[in-house]
């Protein structure tokens, strides 16, 4: 099963919802698929969907998905990396009206760069990329809490004036 998330952000995300209902209604999708499509106004017609779904149904989904398809907010990749999910995300854009400014398209490239995940920038990329969702294995998230604790030492240093 995929799960396909657009998460909570309260604008609507139809470009995500409408190209992977036309990917199904193509055939490029032919495992079952469960969508959450928030705020969307458009309606998917080959796939199963809810508005919003509570966290513990939520939860339930991602854990019994094969794979994720979704927004690039960090709520999804975090759960997506915690699960050991293949995600495909696609970020929000402020020029569609789907986020107020572009932060997603700066995480999505990072969370790529890294190997953690998958992205399509735009629709028309999705189908490529869902080929590649199935044999797609993430590459493992190492904690860094270290090196975060220095950065945010030395970035305090620096704003007050001291030195060590």
């Amino acid at each position: 099963m995929i799960f396909l998330t657009v998460g909570t952000y309260p604008l609507p995300f139809d470009r995500i919802v409408t190209a992977v209902d036309t990917a199904v209604m193509e055939g490029l999708i032919e495992e079952e698929i469960f969508a959450q499509i928030g705020f969307c106004r458009y309606r998917p017609r080959n796939m199963e969907y809810v508005e919003m779904l509570q966290k513990r149904t939520f939860d339930s989904y991602f854990q019994k998905a094969s794979y994720i398809i979704g927004h690039a907010g960090m709520g999804t990749i975090s759960a997506a990396l915690d699960y050991r999910k293949p995600l495909l995300a696609m970020p929000r854009l402020k020029k569609h009206g789907e986020i107020v400014n572009d932060h997603q398209v700066a995480i999505a490239r990072k969370f790529e760069e890294l190997g953690h995940i998958l992205v399509a920038y735009r629709e028309e990329e999705l189908p490529k990329k869902l080929k590649k969702l199935t044999s797609f294995v993430p590459r493992p998230r190492k904690n860094q809490a270290k090196a975060v604790a220095d950065r945010i030492a030395k970035f305090l240093d620096e704003v007050s004036g001291s030195k060590k």
